[in-house]
């Protein structure tokens, strides 16, 4: 059985950067045992809004 987490991360939409810095948030869980899966980025209206790591 495995746990997974999904953590929200917004995106800035004037710079199409995110808004936290998600290497620190990776690494960050990954200090508490967690590993890395892969990012999703969903397109809304052919920009992404928003990604989950």
């Amino acid at each position: 059985m495995y746990d997974y987490k999904f953590v929200k991360v917004e995106v800035n939409n004037w710079k199409g950067e995110p808004k936290e810095d998600y290497k620190r948030i990776i690494a960050e869980h990954a200090e508490d045992g967690w590993k890395f899966v892969q990012i999703f980025a969903p397109s809304i209206a052919g920009y992404a809004q928003y990604f989950e790591i």
